[in-house]
């Protein structure tokens, strides 16, 4: 197996510079072209001040600066790439370009020099597949801003020869970074594994449920993200997530599971997009407030539990006696309590139809997360706001936060977590990526809080299969039927990381 000593980066934009810097950095040869002389000098100028502050934080040596900035070159004519034993592109995302590109190279380099591409929507076997040969080129897919993103995806292409990629996780092990491996499929790994995020948190925007600054404090707060789908739209820019949003639907020929939206097209068109732009879900730079709840007094009545979804009992008592709240303990609730339900993926309409309570004073608690931290509290169409909003005091007199939302299959929090532990178990069924890349490569790439699959072990594959059939079997979009990885997993009671010996079982 060759050894890849030299690496030559194509393209120095953002990307560029940062594969560039880690290379140098790890001691490699690197090789750094671009067709417009003055960014590439702004390039290296940006990269030595990099350097710089590294070393005054003392994050590296004056001697390693040193040998760092001796191991960048700056080149002005592609010809200069002929020794490399690696070439990664990081030019702009348009495939004919980077086909050209590719073209070019196939003339200049040797023929055992490994071709990447930095794509994050292309197909890599499509930009191959053009080329002298394509058995040779591999995707290899950094994280901007890259010195600080440590996950590198590795994508085969269709065409690429089963040494190639190997080489590659060794490379990208050597830079200090953490390999994943991947099939070449639309988003690979990270925004593939993403789009459920932000899809249904456009959804829930869509259907009224609750508003944008809601729905981000329930999943920061009671879901533990660190941004909310929509503060994350702002920063990324709608600009850049609505096309790639698109693309993979597209590329999946319309899989409900990835269906965009038309707040995000609408956004798009009028210029709406983010932080870039001063004003995007939220406006900028004024900083997010979280709603308040409306001046009321506090609820100081009976409640009555239903002991109908028994997963979500002893979360439920255990709120109330530590809130301080009287439990009506009567089989039937009495005509003065508030009735609490706790459905997993069905609404609170549906509870109240079938066990035959006053809808007038009956809301809907979620329980998944346990009912510790934020809570989400559910209206329905017939609830008296009043109490809702008295419940909602005696619950977070002892500091809990608490969300009003209207009627929802499925709530917040149940219907954003069952759809991302969804779309991660079909990633793995399509055989994609191991289960352990995915939930490392997720945890890295887009800072979960933990990866889908351990999430979905957490809360319970049986429960997590229980919402999505009930959100299936009530709204009737296939965007929720359960993956076959996942329901295998929860009738057998298996972990979704667990990989059966039968997997590798080539069948012919």
């Amino acid at each position: 197996m060759n050894m890849i000593r030299v690496v030559a980066v194509v393209g120095a934009g953002a990307m560029g510079r940062g594969i560039a810097q880690i290379s140098a950095q790890a001691g490699l040869q690197v090789l750094l072209f671009d067709t417009n002389a003055a960014v590439v000098e702004k390039a290296r100028a940006d990269i030595f001040a990099q350097w710089d502050k590294l070393q005054q934080k003392e994050k590296i040596t004056h001697h390693q600066c040193s040998v760092a900035k001796s191991k960048l070159h700056i080149v002005n004519e592609l010809q200069a790439l002929a020794a490399s034993d690696l070439v990664i592109e990081a030019v702009v995302e348009n495939i004919d370009i980077k086909r050209d590109l590719f073209r070019q190279l196939d003339q200049i380099v040797r023929d055992d020099c490994i071709l990447a591409t930095n794509t994050s929507s292309l197909s890599v076997t499509a930009i191959a597949a053009s080329g002298k040969l394509p058995q040779r080129v591999a995707g290899l897919h950094f994280f901007n801003p890259v010195p600080l993103m440590k996950v590198v995806e590795v994508i085969d292409g269709l065409l690429t020869d089963a040494t190639i990629a190997p080489r590659l996780m060794s490379f990208v092990g050597e830079l200090g970074h953490t390999p994943v491996r991947a099939k070449d499929t639309p988003g690979f790994i990270v925004n593939h594994a993403g789009r459920a995020y932000v899809t249904e948190a456009l959804r829930l925007l869509q259907e009224n449920v609750a508003d944008f600054s809601q729905i981000d404090q329930i999943m920061r707060d009671a879901a533990g993200f660190r941004l909310g789908p929509f503060e994350l739209m702002d920063l990324t820019g709608l600009d850049v997530s609505h096309p790639v949003m698109e693309a993979i639907y597209h590329q999946y020929y319309e899989e409900p599971r990835y269906r965009p939206s038309v707040i995000a097209a609408q956004r798009v068109q009028a210029g709406i997009l983010g932080r870039k732009t001063g004003r995007g879900f939220y406006t900028y730079p004024a900083e997010p407030v979280a709603p308040r709840l409306p001046d009321s007094t506090a609820w100081t009545g009976k409640v009555w539990l239903s002991h109908e979804n028994m997963l979500a009992s002893d979360a439920l008592t255990d709120l109330f006696v530590r809130s301080d709240v009287i439990i009506d303990e009567n089989e039937a609730p009495s005509p003065e309590s508030i009735c609490i339900v706790s459905p997993d993926g069905e609404d609170v309409s549906t509870c109240v139809a079938r066990l035959g309570l006053d809808a007038r004073r009956t809301l809907g608690i979620d329980s998944l997360t346990g009912c510790h931290g934020h809570l989400t509290l559910m209206l329905n169409p017939a609830s008296d706001p009043a109490l809702a909003q008295r419940l909602a005091l005696s619950l977070g007199k002892y500091g809990q936060s608490v969300s009003l939302i209207r009627d929802s299959y499925g709530f917040v929090v149940q219907r954003m977590l069952a759809s991302i532990v969804n779309v991660a178990c079909d990633i793995v069924q399509q055989g994609i990526c191991t289960p352990q890349d995915l939930d490392k490569a997720v945890v890295a790439g887009l800072a979960y809080p933990i990866g889908p699959l351990a999430w979905g072990d957490k809360l319970g594959a049986l429960r997590i299969l229980l919402i999505l059939r009930n959100l299936l079997n009530s709204t009737g979009d296939p965007r929720y039927r359960p993956s076959p990885w996942l329901v295998r997993r929860a009738q057998l009671g298996l972990s979704l990381l667990h990989v059966s010996p039968a997997e590798g079982i080539s069948v012919s």
